[in-house]
Protein backbone atom coordinates (compact mmCIF):
# COMPACT_ATOMS: atom_id res chain seq x y z
CA UNK A 1 0.00 0.00 0.00
CA UNK A 2 1.43 3.35 -1.03
CA UNK A 3 1.56 6.18 1.49
CA UNK A 4 0.60 9.76 0.85
CA UNK A 5 3.08 11.78 -1.24
CA UNK A 6 5.78 13.42 0.83
CA UNK A 7 5.68 17.21 0.61
CA UNK A 8 8.94 18.76 -0.57
CA UNK A 9 11.16 20.27 2.10
CA UNK A 10 10.43 24.01 2.48
CA UNK A 11 12.88 26.59 1.21
CA UNK A 12 13.70 29.36 3.68
CA UNK A 13 14.50 32.85 2.46
CA UNK A 14 15.85 35.87 4.28
CA UNK A 15 14.34 39.07 2.90
CA UNK A 16 14.75 42.62 4.13
CA UNK A 17 14.20 46.17 3.05
CA UNK A 18 16.61 48.86 1.99
CA UNK A 19 20.32 48.47 2.69
CA UNK A 20 21.87 51.91 2.25
CA UNK A 21 25.58 51.66 2.96
CA UNK A 22 26.44 55.04 1.47
CA UNK A 23 26.55 58.53 2.94
CA UNK A 24 26.90 58.36 6.75
CA UNK A 25 27.51 54.61 6.87
CA UNK A 26 30.30 54.88 4.31
CA UNK A 27 31.96 57.56 6.44
CA UNK A 28 32.36 55.34 9.52
CA UNK A 29 33.83 52.40 7.58
CA UNK A 30 37.59 51.88 7.12
CA UNK A 31 37.69 53.41 3.60
CA UNK A 32 35.37 56.43 3.57
CA UNK A 33 34.81 58.00 0.19
CA UNK A 34 34.39 61.67 -0.71
CA UNK A 35 31.81 63.02 1.81
CA UNK A 36 30.51 65.72 -0.55
CA UNK A 37 26.71 65.88 -0.77
CA UNK A 38 24.42 67.99 -2.93
CA UNK A 39 21.47 68.18 -0.55
CA UNK A 40 19.75 71.48 0.23
CA UNK A 41 20.70 71.58 3.91
CA UNK A 42 23.53 69.08 4.35
CA UNK A 43 26.64 69.15 2.17
CA UNK A 44 28.88 66.71 4.07
CA UNK A 45 27.98 63.05 4.72
CA UNK A 46 29.73 63.15 8.09
CA UNK A 47 26.91 65.36 9.35
CA UNK A 48 24.62 62.31 9.32
CA UNK A 49 26.98 60.55 11.71
CA UNK A 50 26.84 63.58 13.99
CA UNK A 51 23.02 63.56 13.89
CA UNK A 52 23.01 59.91 14.97
CA UNK A 53 25.49 60.62 17.75
CA UNK A 54 23.37 63.51 19.02
CA UNK A 55 20.45 61.14 19.51
CA UNK A 56 22.03 57.88 20.68
CA UNK A 57 25.67 58.49 21.62
CA UNK A 58 29.14 58.19 20.12
CA UNK A 59 29.87 56.09 17.05
CA UNK A 60 33.45 54.77 16.81
CA UNK A 61 35.42 55.57 13.68
CA UNK A 62 36.41 53.52 11.89
CA UNK A 63 34.10 50.67 12.80
CA UNK A 64 34.73 47.07 11.79
CA UNK A 65 32.97 45.57 8.79
CA UNK A 66 30.20 43.98 10.84
CA UNK A 67 29.22 47.08 12.82
CA UNK A 68 26.20 48.27 10.78
CA UNK A 69 24.67 44.77 10.78
CA UNK A 70 25.07 44.32 14.54
CA UNK A 71 22.83 41.59 15.96
CA UNK A 72 21.38 40.79 12.54
CA UNK A 73 24.36 38.57 11.72
CA UNK A 74 23.74 36.20 14.62
CA UNK A 75 20.05 36.00 13.72
CA UNK A 76 20.94 35.18 10.14
CA UNK A 77 23.37 32.47 11.15
CA UNK A 78 20.84 31.00 13.57
CA UNK A 79 18.08 30.86 10.95
CA UNK A 80 20.44 29.46 8.28
CA UNK A 81 18.26 30.51 5.34
CA UNK A 82 18.72 28.88 1.96
CA UNK A 83 19.06 32.29 0.31
CA UNK A 84 19.67 35.82 1.57
CA UNK A 85 18.13 38.59 -0.54
CA UNK A 86 18.50 42.32 0.12
CA UNK A 87 17.80 45.56 -1.70
CA UNK A 88 21.17 47.29 -2.10
CA UNK A 89 20.17 50.92 -2.44
CA UNK A 90 23.66 52.34 -2.88
CA UNK A 91 26.06 52.76 -5.77
CA UNK A 92 29.44 51.16 -5.04
CA UNK A 93 31.71 53.49 -6.93
CA UNK A 94 34.33 56.22 -7.02
CA UNK A 95 32.46 57.97 -9.85
CA UNK A 96 31.74 61.68 -9.48
CA UNK A 97 29.11 61.69 -12.24
CA UNK A 98 26.41 62.70 -9.78
CA UNK A 99 22.80 63.05 -10.91
CA UNK A 100 22.38 66.83 -10.98
CA UNK A 101 18.57 66.74 -10.85
CA UNK A 102 18.52 64.51 -7.78
CA UNK A 103 19.28 65.98 -4.34
CA UNK A 104 19.75 62.80 -2.27
CA UNK A 105 22.56 60.55 -3.51
CA UNK A 106 24.14 57.39 -2.09
CA UNK A 107 27.51 55.86 -2.84
CA UNK A 108 29.86 53.59 -0.94
CA UNK A 109 33.58 53.44 -1.61
CA UNK A 110 34.45 50.11 -3.30
CA UNK A 111 37.06 49.53 -0.61
CA UNK A 112 34.18 49.10 1.86
CA UNK A 113 32.69 46.12 0.02
CA UNK A 114 33.66 43.78 2.92
CA UNK A 115 30.92 45.46 4.94
CA UNK A 116 28.31 44.27 2.46
CA UNK A 117 29.97 40.88 2.20
CA UNK A 118 29.80 40.47 5.99
CA UNK A 119 26.08 39.71 5.68
CA UNK A 120 26.82 37.04 3.04
CA UNK A 121 24.02 38.09 0.68
CA UNK A 122 23.15 35.59 -2.02
CA UNK A 123 21.43 38.25 -4.13
CA UNK A 124 21.71 42.04 -4.12
CA UNK A 125 18.74 43.52 -5.95
CA UNK A 126 19.61 46.78 -7.67
CA UNK A 127 16.50 48.03 -9.46
CA UNK A 128 15.96 51.01 -7.16
CA UNK A 129 16.17 54.80 -7.16
CA UNK A 130 19.77 55.15 -5.96
CA UNK A 131 21.87 52.65 -7.93
CA UNK A 132 22.47 55.17 -10.76
CA UNK A 133 22.99 58.16 -8.49
CA UNK A 134 26.51 58.46 -9.92
CA UNK A 135 25.73 57.80 -13.54
CA UNK A 136 26.16 54.85 -15.83
CA UNK A 137 29.87 54.88 -15.11
CA UNK A 138 29.00 54.43 -11.45
CA UNK A 139 26.60 51.61 -12.29
CA UNK A 140 29.23 49.77 -14.36
CA UNK A 141 31.69 50.03 -11.50
CA UNK A 142 29.02 48.83 -9.04
CA UNK A 143 28.38 45.76 -11.18
CA UNK A 144 32.12 45.09 -11.56
CA UNK A 145 32.80 45.47 -7.82
CA UNK A 146 29.94 43.16 -6.83
CA UNK A 147 31.01 40.55 -9.39
CA UNK A 148 34.63 40.85 -8.25
CA UNK A 149 33.47 40.15 -4.70
CA UNK A 150 31.54 37.07 -5.78
CA UNK A 151 28.15 38.71 -5.08
CA UNK A 152 25.17 38.06 -7.35
CA UNK A 153 23.12 41.01 -8.57
CA UNK A 154 19.71 41.30 -10.19
CA UNK A 155 17.70 44.19 -11.57
CA UNK A 156 20.51 46.19 -13.23
CA UNK A 157 22.96 45.44 -15.97
CA UNK A 158 25.05 46.64 -18.89
CA UNK A 159 22.03 46.19 -21.14
CA UNK A 160 18.36 45.27 -20.81
CA UNK A 161 18.97 41.56 -21.20
CA UNK A 162 21.37 41.53 -18.25
CA UNK A 163 19.18 43.84 -16.16
CA UNK A 164 16.15 41.56 -16.52
CA UNK A 165 18.06 38.32 -16.06
CA UNK A 166 17.13 36.71 -12.72
CA UNK A 167 19.79 35.87 -10.19
CA UNK A 168 19.83 32.11 -9.61
CA UNK A 169 20.83 30.64 -6.25
CA UNK A 170 21.29 26.85 -6.42
CA UNK A 171 19.79 24.83 -3.58
CA UNK A 172 21.72 21.94 -2.04
CA UNK A 173 18.74 19.60 -2.43
CA UNK A 174 18.07 20.58 -6.04
CA UNK A 175 16.20 23.42 -7.62
CA UNK A 176 17.03 27.11 -7.38
CA UNK A 177 15.87 30.36 -5.90
CA UNK A 178 15.29 32.73 -8.82
CA UNK A 179 15.18 36.44 -7.98
CA UNK A 180 13.69 38.89 -10.48
CA UNK A 181 14.23 42.55 -9.61
CA UNK A 182 12.56 45.60 -11.14
CA UNK A 183 11.61 49.14 -10.12
CA UNK A 184 8.79 51.60 -10.79
CA UNK A 185 8.44 55.40 -10.98
CA UNK A 186 6.26 55.44 -7.85
CA UNK A 187 9.45 54.85 -5.81
CA UNK A 188 11.40 57.52 -7.68
CA UNK A 189 13.10 55.36 -10.32
CA UNK A 190 13.41 57.64 -13.38
CA UNK A 191 12.38 56.31 -16.76
CA UNK A 192 15.71 57.39 -18.23
CA UNK A 193 17.41 54.89 -15.93
CA UNK A 194 15.79 52.00 -17.80
CA UNK A 195 18.30 49.66 -19.40
CA UNK A 196 18.20 49.44 -23.19
CA UNK A 197 19.59 47.08 -25.84
CA UNK A 198 22.95 48.87 -25.71
CA UNK A 199 22.52 50.99 -22.58
CA UNK A 200 23.29 50.17 -18.95
CA UNK A 201 20.46 50.67 -16.53
CA UNK A 202 17.80 49.01 -14.41
CA UNK A 203 14.90 46.69 -15.11
CA UNK A 204 12.13 49.27 -15.21
CA UNK A 205 8.34 48.90 -15.20
CA UNK A 206 6.40 52.04 -16.15
CA UNK A 207 3.30 51.22 -14.11
CA UNK A 208 1.72 48.30 -12.22
CA UNK A 209 -0.62 47.47 -15.09
CA UNK A 210 -2.08 44.15 -16.23
CA UNK A 211 0.15 44.29 -19.30
CA UNK A 212 3.27 44.88 -17.20
CA UNK A 213 2.38 42.00 -14.90
CA UNK A 214 1.88 39.74 -17.92
CA UNK A 215 5.33 40.73 -19.17
CA UNK A 216 6.96 39.78 -15.87
CA UNK A 217 5.00 36.51 -15.79
CA UNK A 218 6.27 35.61 -19.26
CA UNK A 219 9.83 36.05 -18.04
CA UNK A 220 9.12 33.91 -14.97
CA UNK A 221 7.61 31.11 -17.04
CA UNK A 222 10.57 31.18 -19.42
CA UNK A 223 13.00 30.65 -16.53
CA UNK A 224 11.19 28.64 -13.86
CA UNK A 225 11.77 24.90 -13.65
CA UNK A 226 10.31 22.25 -11.33
CA UNK A 227 11.73 22.67 -7.83
CA UNK A 228 12.49 26.37 -8.27
CA UNK A 229 11.24 29.11 -5.95
CA UNK A 230 10.67 32.51 -7.57
CA UNK A 231 10.95 35.85 -5.78
CA UNK A 232 9.78 39.05 -7.48
CA UNK A 233 11.66 41.87 -5.77
CA UNK A 234 10.01 45.18 -6.65
CA UNK A 235 10.91 48.73 -5.69
CA UNK A 236 7.63 50.63 -5.64
CA UNK A 237 5.43 52.99 -3.70
CA UNK A 238 5.92 56.07 -1.57
CA UNK A 239 8.17 56.46 1.46
CA UNK A 240 5.57 56.89 4.21
CA UNK A 241 2.10 55.64 5.09
CA UNK A 242 0.38 52.25 5.22
CA UNK A 243 -2.00 52.52 2.29
CA UNK A 244 -1.45 50.17 -0.65
CA UNK A 245 -2.77 51.31 -4.05
CA UNK A 246 -5.27 48.91 -5.58
CA UNK A 247 -3.12 48.74 -8.70
CA UNK A 248 -0.25 47.36 -6.61
CA UNK A 249 -2.51 44.69 -5.13
CA UNK A 250 -3.80 43.65 -8.56
CA UNK A 251 -0.26 43.57 -9.89
CA UNK A 252 1.00 41.44 -6.99
CA UNK A 253 -1.93 39.04 -7.36
CA UNK A 254 -1.24 38.65 -11.07
CA UNK A 255 2.39 37.80 -10.33
CA UNK A 256 1.37 35.20 -7.75
CA UNK A 257 -1.16 33.67 -10.13
CA UNK A 258 1.53 33.57 -12.83
CA UNK A 259 4.12 31.57 -10.91
CA UNK A 260 5.82 34.00 -8.54
CA UNK A 261 6.09 32.45 -5.07
CA UNK A 262 6.96 35.52 -2.97
CA UNK A 263 6.48 39.22 -3.78
CA UNK A 264 9.24 41.15 -2.02
CA UNK A 265 8.26 44.82 -2.00
CA UNK A 266 10.47 47.65 -0.77
CA UNK A 267 10.95 51.42 -0.89
CA UNK A 268 8.87 52.53 2.10
CA UNK A 269 10.97 53.62 5.08
CA UNK A 270 8.90 51.49 7.46
CA UNK A 271 7.11 48.12 7.14
CA UNK A 272 3.84 48.06 5.23
CA UNK A 273 1.06 45.43 5.18
CA UNK A 274 1.64 41.74 4.62
CA UNK A 275 -0.81 39.74 2.54
CA UNK A 276 -1.48 36.02 2.23
CA UNK A 277 -2.98 35.53 -1.23
CA UNK A 278 -3.97 32.01 -2.23
CA UNK A 279 -1.36 30.72 0.19
CA UNK A 280 1.44 32.97 -1.13
CA UNK A 281 3.13 35.79 0.75
CA UNK A 282 3.12 39.37 -0.50
CA UNK A 283 5.24 41.92 1.35
CA UNK A 284 4.12 45.36 0.21
CA UNK A 285 7.00 47.13 1.93
CA UNK A 286 9.78 45.74 4.12
CA UNK A 287 10.96 49.06 5.53
CA UNK A 288 14.56 50.20 5.91
CA UNK A 289 17.18 47.81 7.20
CA UNK A 290 20.60 49.53 7.28
CA UNK A 291 20.89 53.30 6.81
CA UNK A 292 21.97 56.59 8.39
CA UNK A 293 18.52 58.02 9.19
CA UNK A 294 18.98 58.40 12.95
CA UNK A 295 18.40 61.94 14.05
CA UNK A 296 16.27 62.88 11.03
CA UNK A 297 13.02 64.23 12.46
CA UNK A 298 9.48 64.58 11.16
CA UNK A 299 8.23 61.00 10.84
CA UNK A 300 8.61 59.66 14.37
CA UNK A 301 5.08 58.11 14.50
CA UNK A 302 6.14 55.55 11.90
CA UNK A 303 9.04 54.27 14.05
CA UNK A 304 11.37 53.77 11.10
CA UNK A 305 14.11 52.89 13.60
CA UNK A 306 12.49 49.43 14.01
CA UNK A 307 13.94 46.98 11.51
CA UNK A 308 12.34 43.56 10.94
CA UNK A 309 14.08 40.60 9.35
CA UNK A 310 11.77 38.44 7.25
CA UNK A 311 12.46 34.69 7.37
CA UNK A 312 10.04 33.22 4.86
CA UNK A 313 9.60 29.47 4.29
CA UNK A 314 7.75 28.28 1.19
CA UNK A 315 6.94 24.96 -0.38
CA UNK A 316 8.65 24.46 -3.76
CA UNK A 317 6.19 23.70 -6.52
CA UNK A 318 3.20 25.40 -4.92
CA UNK A 319 4.79 28.50 -3.40
CA UNK A 320 2.61 27.95 -0.34
CA UNK A 321 3.82 29.79 2.74
CA UNK A 322 4.81 27.26 5.40
CA UNK A 323 6.48 29.58 7.91
CA UNK A 324 7.16 33.23 8.67
CA UNK A 325 9.25 34.71 11.46
CA UNK A 326 10.11 38.39 11.81
CA UNK A 327 12.65 39.20 14.53
CA UNK A 328 12.76 42.95 15.16
CA UNK A 329 15.91 44.99 15.70
CA UNK A 330 16.37 48.69 16.39
CA UNK A 331 18.86 51.04 14.79
CA UNK A 332 21.03 52.92 17.28
CA UNK A 333 24.49 54.44 16.77
CA UNK A 334 24.27 53.29 13.12
CA UNK A 335 24.12 49.67 14.27
CA UNK A 336 21.30 47.12 14.55
CA UNK A 337 20.69 46.00 18.13
CA UNK A 338 17.87 44.48 20.19
CA UNK A 339 14.50 46.18 20.12
CA UNK A 340 12.87 46.53 23.55
CA UNK A 341 9.74 44.49 24.21
CA UNK A 342 7.53 47.58 24.10
CA UNK A 343 8.83 48.42 20.62
CA UNK A 344 8.26 44.89 19.32
CA UNK A 345 4.75 44.96 20.77
CA UNK A 346 4.07 48.31 19.08
CA UNK A 347 5.18 46.98 15.69
CA UNK A 348 3.10 43.82 16.18
CA UNK A 349 0.01 45.89 16.91
CA UNK A 350 0.65 48.16 13.95
CA UNK A 351 1.29 45.40 11.41
CA UNK A 352 -1.67 43.41 12.72
CA UNK A 353 -3.92 46.42 12.24
CA UNK A 354 -2.78 47.26 8.71
CA UNK A 355 -2.51 43.63 7.51
CA UNK A 356 -5.73 42.07 8.75
CA UNK A 357 -7.62 43.28 5.69
CA UNK A 358 -5.14 41.25 3.61
CA UNK A 359 -5.73 37.95 5.37
CA UNK A 360 -2.86 38.21 7.87
CA UNK A 361 -3.00 38.64 11.63
CA UNK A 362 0.29 39.23 13.42
CA UNK A 363 1.22 37.74 16.78
CA UNK A 364 4.23 37.86 19.10
CA UNK A 365 6.22 34.66 19.71
CA UNK A 366 7.69 33.92 23.16
CA UNK A 367 11.14 34.89 21.91
CA UNK A 368 9.84 38.28 20.72
CA UNK A 369 9.71 37.60 16.97
CA UNK A 370 6.63 38.62 15.06
CA UNK A 371 4.76 35.65 13.58
CA UNK A 372 1.40 34.98 11.96
CA UNK A 373 -1.19 34.90 14.76
CA UNK A 374 -1.77 31.36 15.96
CA UNK A 375 1.63 30.13 14.73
Amino acid sequence: MRGDPVAPEPVTLFLCGDVMLGRGIDQILPHPGDPTLWEEYIRDARAYVELAEAVNGPVPRPVDWTWPWGDALALLDGAAPDARVLNLETAVTRSDDHAEDKPVLYRMHPGNLPCLAAARPDVCVLANNHVLDFGRRGLRETLDVLAGGGLRAAGAGRDAEEAWRPAAVPLARGGRVLVFSFGMPSSGVPGEWAAGPDRPGVAWVAEPSDAAAAGVVRRVRDEKRPGDVVVASVHWGSNWGYGVPRAHTRFAHALADGGVDVVHGHSSHHPRPLELYRGKLILYGCGDFVDDYEGITGYEPYRDDLRPLYFVSVEPGTGRLTGLRMPVLRSSRLRLGPAPHADRAWLRTTLDRVSQGYGVRVGLAPDGALVPAGA
